[in-house]
């Protein structure tokens, strides 16, 4: 909730503005305020946006039948041909 979190005013956030963004590095996220007014939210860069998730992640944990291309097919292909109701 932006209550319980940190608030700057818009000035000392000019002149402290490394300190703060270390701060918002480590995960402490802040609002710059103007006027008594909050602006904006300062949150830590989040790194894994953009980057596809690496293959094989779940390897060892599920298991794909040998006949796993042809599960159904005779099925399907009656759904195409007819005689299944």
């Amino acid at each position: 909730m932006i209550q319980d979190m940190h608030t700057v005013t818009l000035h000392d956030a000019e002149t402290q503005l490394p300190q703060l963004v270390e701060h918002a590095a480590r995960g402490e996220a802040f609002i710059i305020s103007k006027g008594g007014r909050p602006m904006v939210k300062v949150i830590p860069f989040d790194t894994t946006i953009g980057h596809p998730q690496r293959l094989g992640f779940m390897a060892g944990e599920i298991s794909v039948p040998e006949d796993f291309d042809s599960m159904g097919s005779s099925e399907i292909a009656a759904l195409f041909i007819g005689g299944v109701s």
